[in-house]
């Protein structure tokens, strides 16, 4: 059985205030994109162990048991008793991108899992159970925009469509750290909300919607700021960093021409059309 999990860009980030426990509360919007992972799992009919991990495409950091679809399946083992599986995942989405790929990741196995063994789950309880495999997790369930708040993990739908949008996303060869991006943070209440801003013709989202933490990256990695000026410069009607970095992503009129431009050789690149879900 297999499955595509797709990243999210955020379209406007604001951190309002610093919680007792230490994480922060936010405002933010989730939007699906359409680039993918390729997840497959099926039965595993030899060796003694519940599961069996295989992975391709970009290199992932840590141990198999630290994998987020391996969290999402014992998780599920642990209440179902599965039988043991064999789960092969190429990695498509960068990581430590903003993008949500190893959130997408546990999602769509979560998803796999309940479709594969006839579990019965509802899309609600799907999202409970993600929600503990992290704050955006849940959100990959049914894939559509929503508003997010407390520490991302508070959802509501909101009527948003870039489907008459293109994208040209750019994740440069740097890594952001979360210590990086929270460094010069300043917790506020922004003067309109995200839920204000976004009914506002996409044009006028560069006057007003920002990503607090650009304010915390684009000093300590100036090239991260430069992407976001090149793709103004390019013709772009809003453009952003999506999530704590290091991609940046900017947004195109559908007959737009997407321009060629030359990042180095390790930047991943990714162009194409918007939808209001991806599936």
């Amino acid at each position: 059985m297999l499955a595509f999990p797709n990243a999210k860009i955020n379209l406007g980030l604001n951190i309002t205030e610093k919680r007792p426990d230490g994480y922060h509360n936010l405002e933010t919007i989730f939007y699906p994109v359409p680039i993918e992972d390729a997840l497959e799992i099926n039965l595993l009919h030899e060796g003694n162990g519940k599961y069996r991990l295989h992975q391709a495409g970009l290199e992932i950091a840590g141990e198999a048991d630290s994998n987020l679809v391996v969290k999402a399946y014992k998780l599920l083992d642990e209440v179902f008793g599965l039988p043991p599986v064999d789960i092969h995942l190429f990695k498509h989405i960068p990581s430590g991108a903003g993008l949500g790929g190893g959130s997408a990741d546990a999602a769509f196995m979560l998803r796999l899992l309940n479709e594969k063994f006839n579990l019965g789950l509802t899309d609600e309880k799907l999202e409970e159970l993600a929600a503990r495999l992290g704050a955006d997790c849940a959100f990959f369930i049914k894939n559509r925009p929503t508003y997010a708040e407390g520490i991302g993990n508070i959802f509501s739908p909101i009527s948003i469509s870039l489907k008459d949008y293109q994208i040209w996303l750019v994740k440069p060869d740097i890594f952001v750290s979360t210590r990086d991006a929270f460094a010069q943070i300043k917790p506020h209440r922004p003067t309109m909300s995200l839920k204000e801003i976004a009914p506002l013709p996409v044009e006028k989202w560069k006057e007003y919607m920002v990503n607090d933490f650009e304010e915390s990256v684009f000093p300590q990695f100036p090239a991260i700021g430069e992407i976001k000026e090149e793709m103004y410069r390019q013709g772009a009607v809003y453009a952003s960093m999506s999530g704590s970095g290091s991609s940046v992503y900017g947004l195109f009129k559908a007959d737009s021409a997407l321009p060629e431009v030359d990042f180095g050789e390790k930047a991943f690149v990714y162009k194409g059309r918007l939808a209001d879900k991806v599936l």
